[in-house]
């Protein structure tokens, strides 16, 4: 590679399109009818809900950096109908429930689109769908599985697609099928929080940034600038929650890493398909995600470090160099003619994975105190279907409106279990990741039909399945 690679600066997407000018912090206490921790996706499509529904609402968005500081501006640009958790409360609310919590996360990319056009929000989006890539025996299992489990939820209107079809589409080296659904879009995330930011202002809510809540309790968020008070204070932090007094150990800061190409010349394009764009993924149990960009390059991304200890979380997104080289490798297994071509940035984020693996939106009704996330890598559509959530819950324990389709879907007020003590912590997380590349690698040598027995056990220890 003769071009420099940039690594962190937060993220490529920051890195094409700019850092927001920055807001005012807090300069002192202050009163609201509703706090909203966190400027991320979570908190801004809530206020964005809540200003729209209760135009006279006093809503005080609080960031710690600046929005998008996080996940929402470092992602992958999924915008897709996945949601973590759902097989769980099948099991614990029936298969119905589950049924319509999946109709609603597919619903929910639909309005993400209408949204972002009603506020004019260009965030290079292009509905492709999901294509989802086999290329083992084992991985052709899974995805077989995968797409029945889908049919059986509803989804009526995916495909199952053979190599022949799959190469019609994308032609990743060695795929044996894939699996597509229509419910699915690329997105630039900078573009889309960036936007959301600037249309929440707009409607006149207030947001201060460089303004870090350092302890949530009913109706206070601290800072060091001053306290704010509301009946209603929501949690909207994913990966960085566990940086709040008392939360240490409510959802673990998964890290996730991504790698950019430098654009792509259009001979290369020709060897590689993908004229649908869609967002792709494959079946490996460490997998991997990416999208054809707006300006043609292939960003990429995959679990690096997975977690560091005591749940820090890093500053600016800079990478290791061994997981920029992993990604770089996994970018040349899927399309080797990329061999001589320049990885031009790298970065990381984190996201939030409660110990269940379960997505929540909660609204606790004797302290007002809500909060949503836990979207283990399928935020950038879920926050939006939490936001209406919240709302919906806020304007119903104020009296406002009745339940809703919305707040009685099952992902509402389910309680999670704590993650275990350090180093317990750490030595489960690294542990599970090392099984999983371990049963990758074992299945791509043996070319076995079956899931590696070691990501069995791992699914079962860890409680992702």
């Amino acid at each position: 590679m003769s071009t420099r690679t940039i690594n962190g600066g937060i993220s490529f997407w920051y890195a094409q399109d700019g850092i927001p000018a920055p807001r005012e912090p807090l300069t002192g206490d202050a009163t609201a009818d509703v706090v909203i921790v966190g400027g991320g996706y979570t908190g801004l499509w809530t206020a964005y809900y809540l200003k729209k529904a209760v135009p006279f609402l006093n809503i005080t968005v609080l960031e710690a950096r600046f929005c998008g500081y996080g996940a929402s501006g470092r992602n992958g640009g999924w915008l897709y109908n996945g949601i973590a958790g759902r097989d769980r409360y099948a099991k614990l609310h029936g298969h119905e429930a589950a049924v319509r919590l999946q109709r609603a996360m597919n619903d929910t990319v639909e309005e993400v689109v209408r949204a972002a056009a009603e506020e004019r929000i260009d965030a290079d989006v292009h509905l492709g769908g999901v294509l989802e890539v086999a290329y083992t025996p084992a991985q052709l299992g899974r995805l077989k599985d995968f797409h029945a489990a889908e049919l059986a939820f509803g989804e009526k209107d995916r495909l199952l697609l053979g190599a022949r079809e799959t190469a019609e589409r994308v032609r990743v080296a060695g795929a044996v099928g894939s699996a597509w659904t229509p419910h699915g879009a690329r997105v630039h995330p900078a573009k889309l929080v960036k936007g959301l930011a600037t249309a929440v202002e707009a409607l006149g809510v207030t947001v201060h940034e460089s303004t870090p809540v350092t302890e949530i309790r009913p109706k206070h968020a601290v800072t060091p600038y001053g306290t704010v008070r509301a009946p209603y204070i929501l949690r909207c932090t994913e990966g960085f929650t566990a940086s709040l007094k008392g939360q240490r150990r409510a959802w673990l800061p998964m890290n996730s890493s991504m790698i950019a190409t430098e654009p792509l010349p259009a001979d290369l394009w020709e060897t590689i398909g993908w004229e649908g764009r869609e967002t792709l993924g494959d079946m490996a149990h460490a997998y991997m995600y990416a999208q054809r960009t707006a300006d043609d390059r292939i960003a990429l991304g995959g679990r690096g470090v997975p977690y560091r200890f005591g749940s820090r979380t890093d500053n600016d997104g800079r990478t290791q160099p061994e997981t920029v080289e992993a990604l770089r490798e996994i970018l040349i297994r899927f399309f080797p003619q990329l061999a001589g071509v320049a990885v031009t940035h790298a970065w990381s984020g984190v996201l939030g994975v409660p110990r269940d693996w379960c997505a929540t939106v909660t609204l606790d009704r004797s302290t007002g105190l809500g909060w949503a996330g836990g979207y283990v890598g399928s935020g950038v559509a879920t926050a939006n279907l939490a936001a209406r959530t919240l709302r919906d819950l806020v304007q119903q324990d104020s009296g406002q409106s009745g339940p809703t389709d919305l707040t009685t879907l099952p992902w509402v007020n389910h309680k999670v279990r704590r993650w275990e003590p350090e180093p317990f912590r750490w030595l489960g997380v690294q542990g599970m990741y090392a099984a999983y590349r371990a049963a990758d690698r074992r299945e791509l040598s043996t070319h076995a039909a079956v899931t590696d027995r070691i990501a069995v056990v791992a699914d079962r220890v860890s409680g992702r399945h």
